[in-house]
């Protein structure tokens, strides 16, 4: 099996530096215990010291730029725990509080360009999940040089300063503009800060829609230290099809800066996910606040194209009820409201002015009725169903829109992050020191 056995005993006391323990794999010991023994005498004879390889089996994680804390859910799904947090925002930190209870051990306040990276414990992975507004096509286009983009580089000065205590593995997530943000030299500058930390990289976008109901494409990159790999780990070659995770306008990115350090794994499809925008909605009472006045949705309707406006027509001429959603957008100069009828909700966004909240449109039977999104409902279209839910609307649509979304977190963590865990671990005994002088507690 590929079960861990812990070697440790008094032999293995190094003076005041308390003990070391070593720790082998049980196929390892079983196909070649001379090697085990000689190891163990040479951490006798020479002494040890851990190398950030030891850091891995915890599977501990620091979640910078973490909002309202929907990283962490995906990655503690997958049995990864959180050990740091910070972000800049005290409504987000409100939620993230409300939702998993006392934090103050753990979750740090502030600008990321004014933290210091004595208060980052050690940890195996940190993910970055950092300002998209001026990556996104949808802002000013200002690149990581912009005014919250820049943040990135706050988190690149913190893993520098940590030296040989930086994480073995790092996860970033944003927009799938990052790409793109100035020709493509923007993705180019951060891959190359990650190797100039000593991190290889590899690049995959997944879009939330394979997961929930929600159209919400994302670019993710994962670094993960060069000194771990070694020759045989593989998975530098560049030749890459072009598929759903990587697709033509990724594959060519890659193929065409061959001078980045890359470290690209296979990855599978991700999954097909059956559920549609009515299996998640609030059954809300017909008198319920939060639905339009007729006047309201007569104006709505009346900002829509005449092909928009005749798909309405359509779902009011069905027997039951039919739903959509509608964006409002600035079109030519006019304000045009936008229908998307497929089953699925358009990207969750922050509420900055009217615009940006989607609406829900049903139609049936000879009726329209047309609300805004919940924030129950802007929760579960993130995987988030649980999630504790007592602030106002606009505040907690301000962190759903600017999160993650769980599910996909997950299974990057079951398909890529555990295996890769598991590989660099693997046939490499791993020296661990415990601070005291006692016995040493071996690491699950």
């Amino acid at each position: 099996g590929a079960r861990p056995r812990w070697l440790h005993g008094e032999e293995l006391r190094q003076g005041s530096g308390g003990w070391t323990v070593l720790r082998f794999w049980e196929s390892d010991i079983m196909s070649n215990l001379d090697r085990c023994v000689r190891t163990a005498l040479k951490a006798i004879e020479e002494g040890t010291e851990p190398s950030p390889r030891a850091a891995l089996p915890a599977k501990t994680f620091a979640e910078f730029f973490a909002g309202i804390g929907l990283m962490r859910i995906g990655l503690e799904a997958a049995g990864w725990s959180v050990c740091f947090a910070n972000d800049i925002d005290v409504r987000k930190y409100e939620m993230y509080a409300r939702h998993f209870g006392s934090c103050e051990d753990h979750y740090v306040i502030g600008d990321v360009h004014s933290l210091r990276a004595e208060q980052v414990p050690s940890h195996t992975l940190a993910t970055a999940s950092f300002p998209c507004n001026d990556l996104s096509l949808a802002g000013a286009r200002n690149g990581l040089a912009g005014k919250q983009s820049s943040a990135y580089w706050g988190f690149v000065r913190v893993l520098n300063e940590m030296g040989g205590r930086r994480p073995p593995m790092v996860l970033l997530e944003n927009v799938t503009g990052f790409l793109t943000s100035h020709g493509g030299r923007d993705f180019e500058q951060a891959l190359r800060a990650l190797n100039a930390l000593g991190y290889r990289v590899d690049a995959f976008q997944l879009d939330a829609v394979n997961f929930v109901p929600q159209s919400r494409k994302r670019l993710f990159v994962v670094g993960v230290l060069s000194e771990l790999l070694g020759p045989e780990s593989g998975y530098y070659s560049l030749e890459v099809e072009a598929d759903e995770v990587r697709p033509p306008a990724l594959k060519r990115f890659i193929a065409d800066h061959p001078e980045i350090a890359w470290h690209i794994r296979p990855l599978p499809a991700p999954p097909r996910s059956t559920r549609r925008l009515e299996d998640l909605l609030e059954d809300l009472p017909e008198d319920a606040d939060e639905w339009w006045s007729a006047q309201r949705t007569n104006y709505l309707l009346n900002q829509m194209s005449e092909r928009h406006r005749a798909q309405v027509e359509q779902m009011m001429r069905g027997p039951k009820w039919s739903y959509g959603t509608v964006f409002r957008r600035m079109r030519h100069g006019k304000s045009t409201a936008e229908l998307r009828i497929d089953g699925t909700a358009g990207c969750l966004r922050t509420p900055r002015g009217g615009s940006a909240r989607q609406i829900l449109l049903r139609a049936g039977g000879g009726l329209c009725s047309v609300r805004f999104i919940t924030a129950r409902e802007a929760a579960r279209l993130m995987g988030a169903d649980t999630y504790t839910i007592d602030v106002p609307l606009n505040q907690a649509l301000f962190g759903f829109g600017d999160a993650v979304c769980v599910p996909v977190i997950s299974w990057i963590a079951d398909v890529y992050l555990n295996p890769l865990v598991n590989e660099l671990i693997r046939g490499h005994p791993l020296t661990l020191r415990s601070a005291g002088r006692g016995r040493a507690d071996p690491v699950a």
